[in-house]
């Protein structure tokens, strides 16, 4: 595992270079290297503590799991790293997953060992008959500093075939599906992303988000597998973020297409703080044109990439313009488009993505899930949608992204992004000013289903008396007439509403199933 290799190679040649920094806490390498003794002992002191100790998914080969459920990015960084030199397999909980989420993963999988400042966590897990041990940052904090260093062994690199990470792939609309990363698998990977994602040695990145986020936290291996510097922060502030990324020399930038938005915005106020960034690196959603658009303005300099993967598999292929939809697939990675009996699509015809990557994970922790990530043949799939045309994967959403009106086939992500350029009218009138959309499918006698836009409504005109759904409210014949002249005739939507806020995921993406089901219990304002 390239982690614990680079981690011991420069904790010799340059102890002092920063490893993992936070907002107000930072480990150099050479730290980090005395961190993850004490850390280790630490860890496997409380899973030998206890009498009954959960069974580990048999996917780990009887290693025991600790997980991390910390709000802190730092803490998470931290304890992810220092375990990976060791026989150990970790996890990452978002703590802002639903509780009966948390309890099912942890109780399913046979977690040993939980480090959670939650109490309702530890109550639930004690309600549902777990026998493992929850304890709190500061408590193992507080173990930690009890051990010496010097009575513990030092990380090692481990064999390539030991599993390493327990990762989950939801865990926002049901029950979340885990699976496994070898060494092997994380260095295929990393192989990929350094090819052509830029993580090169001694260069600082900035991951901001939670580590539970697989972005985020693969970022931060990444990072430590090729020899540079993560800077981790709990969520991104523009009023601080700029400041920091100007002090500490960052020059590289790894988070998904929403903080960008974030950032560009940001450097429109202050773009002396951002002007050293030479690279944003973006995944985990669609990147809007619109997004790329906003920070090549105010950062003509900074290069942005829009890289296509999915955390079971990993890295599939990148876009350097436009929308992001449009993926250059990586010389090492096969790709084929595929319909539901698993016969292959000619170019053009939107099918499932089907992937042949050595960073795939093998399938699925048993007990978290039926479904079959990859086949005997090597080839896998997650459910997402797309075509290739002219050697280009065009992505169009995941399974449920796909809707059949009249006998056509649309892809209703392509619907949303057509409304990306949608003309706001006079930016000073509050009018004609659209906020987020969601394209969603609803039934129809005759056609199976017909396309409708949720809108939520943008900003009022400054002193307006309009409500919440009034204020902003775009005019029906203008959507209508900018759908028709970007869209073919089954794509354009027959209906359209607003909705105060449209449903999200803690992560903030948006649930089009339960924007079906808001619209269709009459909870929407239709145009």
């Amino acid at each position: 595992m390239p982690i614990t290799a680079t981690i011991l190679d420069v904790a010799l040649e340059r102890p002092d270079q920063p490893a993992i920094v936070g907002a107000e806490a930072r480990l150099s390498y050479a730290q980090l290297v005395d961190d993850s003794r004490t850390m280790f002992a630490s860890a496997s002191s409380l899973h030998a503590e206890q009498t009954d100790p959960p069974t580990p998914a048999p996917e780990t080969h009887g290693i025991p799991i600790t997980a991390v459920s910390l709000t802190s990015a730092f803490e998470t960084s931290r304890i992810i790293a220092g375990l990976a030199g060791f026989r150990a397999v970790s996890a990452t909980i978002d703590p802002r997953w639903p509780l009966e989420h948390q309890v099912g993963v942890i109780t399913t999988t046979g977690i040993g060992v939980v480090i959670s400042d939650s109490t309702d966590l530890a109550e639930a897990l004690a309600a549902a008959g777990w026998t493992g041990t929850v304890i709190t940052a500061a408590d193992f904090h507080a173990r930690e500093t009890a051990i010496d260093p010097a009575d513990t062994a030092p990380p090692s690199v481990r064999e390539s075939s030991e599993p390493f990470l327990m990762l989950f792939s939801s865990g926002t609309t049901s029950n979340p599906k885990a699976f496994i990363k070898t060494r092997r698998q994380y260095r295929d990977n990393v192989a990929v992303s350094s090819a052509h994602l830029e993580p090169l040695p001694g260069v600082a990145t900035l991951a901001p988000g939670p580590v539970s986020y697989s972005l985020t936290l693969y970022a931060v291996i990444e990072s430590l597998a090729t020899g540079g510097s993560v800077h981790v922060a709990d969520d991104f502030d523009p009023f601080t973020m700029g400041p920091r990324i100007a002090t500490e020399a960052i020059t590289r930038v790894v988070a998904v297409p929403a903080v960008v938005k974030a950032l560009a915005e940001a450097a429109r106020r202050t773009p002396d703080h951002f002007r050293g960034l030479a690279l944003v690196v973006t995944g985990g959603a669609n990147l809007p044109a619109s997004i790329r658009s906003a920070l090549a303005d105010v950062l003509p300099d900074t290069r942005l990439i829009s890289y296509y993967g999915a955390a079971e598999i990993g890295f599939i292929g990148d876009s350097r313009d436009g929308d992001g939809t449009w993926i250059s697939i990586y010389d090492t990675i096969g790709v084929e488009i595929r319909d539901e009996s698993g016969a292959r699509l000619t170019d053009g015809v939107i099918g499932t993505v089907w992937i042949r990557a050595a960073a795939c994970s093998d399938g699925y922790v048993t007990g978290t899930t039926d479904a079959q990530l990859r086949r005997p043949d090597g080839w896998a799939t997650v459910g997402d949608q797309g075509r290739i045309d002219n050697g280009l994967l065009q992505l169009a959403g995941r399974a449920g992204d796909i809707t059949i009106t009249g006998g056509h086939k649309v892809s209703l992500p392509e619907v949303e992004r057509a409304f990306e350029e949608f003309d706001r009218g006079d930016p000073h009138s509050g009018r004609d000013r659209l906020g987020e959309v969601c394209a969603i499918a609803l039934p129809d006698e005759r056609l199976g289903s017909i396309v409708a836009l949720v809108i939520e409504p943008g900003s009022a005109e400054p002193g307006s008396e309009d409500g919440p759904l009034n204020s902003g409210a775009p005019d029906k014949a203008a959507l209508l007439a900018h759908a028709r002249a970007e869209l073919a005739p089954q794509f354009v939507p027959r209906r359209f509403y607003l909705l105060d806020r449209l449903p999200r995921t803690v992560g903030g993406k948006i649930r089009r199933s339960e924007t079906v089901d808001v619209v269709m219990s009459g909870k929407a304002q239709r145009l």
